[in-house]
């Protein structure tokens, strides 16, 4: 019997360490409030942390070593009884195939959090219904972030989880809290959400699978013609640069990938990048001292 009972608890224990699909690190600081100190603040942390950790957000099973990692700073700005606001910074990275180098691939800064919290308020998601401004928030980035991970390993691979994050935001445009709305500015989870889901914008999300995985992935065996996909994916970006200038998904990609992009043109095989450095200083033209540091 005690084999057995081994034997079953193995099994669950392997179920529940393949459901979870990030590996996300929360910090939630309230230095700006006065009352850093608060419990309510580690409270909220620890609970973030484990709502986003311990919840499955897909039906696809991920080993351990197959998470995603990924962060969220939010940061109190203000907050009033129950009543808090500031910012949320988003971000996340994959591994590079061949190699111990990981590549930043989402880099967003949200500037429009409010919520309601009580200490040791339970969190839970629900697809089709709001419930709070805060799970909604988390989720709706977790999805973005499972979706832009999938669109660098396989052409539009994101969608669906890009669909998911935009029943969120329907959901909780009922709420009275800005992001979620058309009219809430072009920095918006709405304006994200509906650029990423636009054929508009569609050159964006093959720049990242060409850059990431017909790039990248592909340095450790061929660094010459790994650095010839990334450069095409830049060149790309910049036709549809000339078609929307300045959009946001645009400046999300130099916000995670300027420093990257530098550094894979500053060194390594020689190839012909006169057309990629002219389409970093179009596209990304505050970054200019990092594109002045390439040398071709």
């Amino acid at each position: 019997m005690s084999r057995v009972f081994v034997v079953l608890f193995l099994v669950m224990f392997t179920t529940a360490a393949v459901g979870q699909e990030l590996n996300c690190q929360v910090v939630v600081s309230a230095e700006k409030t006065g009352q850093a100190n608060a419990s309510v603040f580690k409270t909220l942390q620890n609970s973030l942390t484990e709502f986003v950790n311990q919840t499955r957000w897909t039906n696809k099973d991920f080993l351990p070593h197959e998470r995603i990692n990924c962060s969220m700073f939010i940061n109190i700005t203000s907050y009033d009884g129950n009543s808090f606001a500031g910012t949320i910074q988003v971000q996340s990275s994959r591994p590079v195939y061949g190699s111990t180098m990981v590549s930043p691939v989402f880099n967003f800064n949200d500037e429009q959090l409010a919520f309601d919290y009580t200490e040791y308020q339970p969190f839970s998601y629900s697809p089709n219904q709001f419930d709070s401004n805060l799970v909604s928030t988390v989720s709706f980035y977790v999805y973005t972030i499972l979706g832009l991970d999938a669109d660098t390993f396989s052409e539009q691979g994101g969608t669906s989880y890009f669909q998911t994050a935009n029943q969120i935001v329907g959901t909780a445009q009922q709420s009275s809290h800005p992001g979620w709305k058309a009219t809430d500015g072009n920095r918006s989870r709405y304006q994200l959400n509906a650029d990423l889901l636009s054929n508009t914008y569609s050159g964006y999300r093959n720049a990242l699978y060409n850059y990431h995985r017909n790039g990248l992935d592909v340095m450790h065996m061929s660094p010459a013609e790994g650095k010839k996909a990334i450069a095409t994916a830049i060149v790309n970006l910049n036709r549809m640069n000339s078609r929307r200038p300045n959009s946001l998904l645009l400046r999300t990609f130099f916000d995670a990938k300027a420093d990257e992009v530098a550094q894979i043109f500053s060194g390594g095989p020689s190839v012909d990048i006169k057309e990629v450095v002219d389409a970093l200083n179009s596209m990304a033209p505050n970054h200019s001292e990092k594109w002045g540091n390439i040398r071709y």
